[in-house]
């Protein structure tokens, strides 16, 4: 027993030992970093050529530190911090472009429609080598983005390098008052809904609400979600629209290290439309929020997801304020589909892949219009026409289908879905 005892004893003093001696080296290995710092700050302060401010220096060295994380992970200055507040609230003015960093390329991950970038046709996957002259070269993106803003009807010059071109083109783009509406809405034949989500912003779900409250369910035969070029935006939002779809499951979750970060988010019975055949539009200028809404509705088979792989961002990122003002955008989790895929750098794959083919204006001309009994002079009207119809006539719904292929498809679809699923 006593040999026993004085081994145990000798033991646990070796362990306590190690322990302590492990203690040791962790806060060694912790505080060295810290101290090599401090050092070249001195060094930097005392000899460098031109006197240096330490907090600008100091600034540079967690925005450095932040960059080397991931491309979505940032530090903002104050005025950066207000400007993101802005982004998701408020109206602001600028060209309406989501741009991210890919592979260390300033890169446009969307244009918002009906803004001036989209108007000057820059596209997902376009590279940004220079904003006004300048290199954006090593930018990070709040500068980047404090350099494309400005005030209205002043331009800003970027010079962009798009897929497949081996010359870059300059581009003089105006800037405008950035719409926030992010919901509009467009009958394609009678029944047939296109809702199209231009980005997740705190108003949204209200504006979606809003638009099919003006569609009587029953009178819905089919619904197309349009999620192309939607590069995403607040999380709640993106689970208030799935669940606007869905009656039960769940529609996302998350995994990071800390508990916090793990979040589960289940349709809440909150549906607004559970039963129209519906298709969802998608394309690589469909990101994150977008990712997250089409990838929950082609997990629970609610809808046909339809056109061209997403962009792949499945990180969320939590903004954290600071004391003084300025704050950081820091990625703490992966989100994952309710069926367990993770959409980080891989995005969702269409169930029927369709490519976007531009018409060219040869194409154009010699197309036959698309004509309906509703666009001939003195047709017999059945009944009052719907508001949509008011505020969005006839020819510019045929000029959308005529120029958009994906479009076209899928309204074709969702009209042969109940079709499809009887035989089935």
């Amino acid at each position: 027993m006593r040999v026993v005892h004085w081994v145990g004893t000798v033991t646990l003093l070796f362990l306590l030992a190690v322990t302590f001696g492990q203690s040791m080296a962790t806060d060694e290995e912790r505080y060295s970093p810290l101290k090599r710092f401090s050092q070249v700050l001195d060094l930097v302060e005392r000899y460098y050529v031109q006197d240096v401010d330490r907090n600008e220096m100091i600034q540079g060295a967690i925005r450095g530190m932040l960059q080397e994380l991931d491309p979505h992970s940032s530090f903002m200055t104050q005025d950066a911090f207000r400007e993101m507040q802005i982004d998701t609230s408020g109206e602001f003015t600028g060209i309406g472009i989501e741009i991210s960093l890919v592979e260390g390329r300033l890169t446009v991950v969307s244009p918002i429609e009906d803004t001036p970038a989209f108007r000057e046709g820059l596209k997902s996957g376009d590279h940004i080598l220079e904003i006004d002259g300048q290199s954006t070269q090593d930018i990070t993106i709040m500068d980047a983005v404090k350099l494309i803003r400005g005030p209205r009807g002043t331009t800003v010059d970027l010079t962009i390098l798009s897929k497949g071109d081996t010359v870059p083109r300059t581009v003089t783009i105006s800037r405008d008052v950035i719409p926030m509406h992010t919901v509009k809405l467009f009958e394609l034949e009678p029944g047939v809904v296109l809702v199209r989500l231009t980005s997740f912003k705190e108003t949204t779900m209200d504006d979606l609400r809003e638009a099919l409250d003006r569609f009587d369910l029953d009178q819905r035969v089919g619904l197309i979600l349009d999620l192309r070029n939607n590069p995403g935006g607040l999380l709640n939002q993106a689970v208030a629209v799935a669940d606007a779809f869905l009656h039960e499951g769940k529609i996302v979750y998350t995994k990071g290290r800390s508990a916090q970060a793990e979040m589960n988010f289940d349709a809440s019975r909150n549906v607004l439309d559970k039963e129209t055949p519906m298709v969802v539009l998608i394309n690589a200028g469909s990101a994150s929020a977008s990712e997250i809404v089409a990838g929950a509705l082609q997990d629970h088979g609610r809808a046909l997801i339809l056109g061209e792989q997403t962009f792949g961002k499945g990180s969320v990122q939590t903004i954290i304020p600071l004391a003084d003002g300025s704050g950081i955008k820091l990625t703490t989790a992966v989100y994952y589909t309710p069926n367990g895929r993770s959409i980080q750098a891989k995005g969702i794959d269409p169930d029927i892949s369709v490519p976007f083919v531009a018409l060219s204006d040869d194409q154009r001309e010699g197309r036959m219009p698309l004509v309906r009994e509703g666009d001939l002079i003195r047709h017999l009207e059945t009944g009052p026409i719907p508001p949509d119809q008011r505020d969005h006539p006839r020819p510019q719904v045929l000029e959308m289908l005529e120029r958009d292929n994906q479009l076209r498809l899928a309204l074709e679809m969702v009209k042969a879905m109940p079709r499809l699923k009887a035989l089935r």
